[in-house]
């Protein structure tokens, strides 16, 4: 497997739990976007959700020595200049994609909402890992790395192509998503980054959702003040698990990707988030349904995960004739 160190039995476990916390993120839209539906209103959605998700980090980090000890740690690095503060701003794209949730998961349906995602979190994972940013391990992109992300962009144009001049489809609402996945995988490498100066995957959870939460606050607070509270909050107390299930698959993001890398840890989300989109779609759709489309899009995709993780062998017919 394509791990950058460490037995390969870690990143097995590494790469098996990122799947999973990408049926996580689909799960979470699928809650976010009924939420802002129920609500008609995203931003109120998307701060419940994620200030949710902070008040059981704080409960936690209460209990949790090893992440108290983890945040005076970042303090101390940020304050001696041996980490950019900005490294620390990976919370603001979480808010925007759970903005995103709230705003038009409910309109465009949980696995065209991913797919838009995950198209931005595969191309940002290329650059990434590339260049090292927000100091990721820096890791190559060879042609097995490059051929698994065009299996996941193809997974993505062969679930989009069918809906698109679909009356019932909204092509425009894409958009904010596509930004969002964008985002979202730099927000990957700057709360990896966090995770190993802090070395607590709760210190780097915590400062993430403690950052959207303010930016969120801060936006639905204007929100508000133009267009007046919502009328009347949801009785189904499954609307507001959006924020529990955001600081699990957080926490796995940020450890994982230190042995990983972006860009594997970015199709391993693809492919659990459109199995998982693909499940809420058959047994519990919002918006427009699934297609047979997307089902080959999810084996497109796990496809490329598995591409992406081999370590291919490398030739040594150069050295071999030169001993001859």
């Amino acid at each position: 497997m394509n791990a950058n160190t460490g037995p390969r039995g870690l990143t097995l476990v590494a790469i098996a739990a990122t799947v999973v916390a990408g049926v996580g993120v689909a799960t979470q839209s699928r809650i976010n976007g009924e939420l802002g539906q129920r609500l008609d209103d995203g931003f109120t959605a998307a701060l419940i959700s994620f200030s949710s998700g902070w008040l059981i980090l704080l409960i936690a980090l209460a209990f949790s020595p090893r992440g108290r000890s983890g945040l005076r740690r970042l303090a101390l690095e940020v304050r001696e200049g041996r980490l950019a503060w900005w490294v620390l701003t990976g919370g603001l794209a979480g808010a925007f994609f759970v903005l995103a949730q709230g705003l038009v998961a409910g309109i465009i349906g949980v696995a065209i909402f991913t797919i838009a995602i995950v198209t931005g979190q595969t191309i940002t994972g290329l650059v990434v890992d590339a260049t090292g940013f927000a100091g990721v391990r820096r890791t190559a992109i060879g042609p097995a790395r490059l051929l698994g992300a065009v299996l996941t962009v193809a997974a993505v144009g062969v679930a989009v192509l069918p809906r698109l001049g679909g009356d019932d489809f909204a092509a425009a609402a894409i958009v904010l998503p596509l930004l969002a996945g964008l985002a979202v995988g730099l927000q990957q490498g700057f709360n990896g980054r966090v995770r190993t100066e802090s070395r607590s995957a709760l210190a780097a959870t915590t400062v993430n959702f403690t950052v959207g939460t303010a930016a969120l606050a801060v936006a639905t607070a204007v929100h508000l003040a133009i267009s007046g509270l919502p009328e009347a909050l949801p009785s189904n107390p499954l609307l507001y698990l959006g924020g529990a299930v955001g600081t699990i698959f957080i926490a796995i993001q940020s450890v994982a990707v230190t042995r990983i890398g972006v860009l594997v840890l970015g199709l391993c989300l693809v492919a659990g988030q459109l199995a998982g989109s693909l499940l809420f779609d058959a047994v519990a759709p919002l918006g427009p349904s699934s297609t047979t489309a997307t089902a080959i899009a999810v084996v497109l995709a796990f496809a490329g995960v598995l591409v992406a993780s081999i370590r291919w062998p490398k030739r040594d017919g150069a050295a071999t004739r030169s001993r001859a």
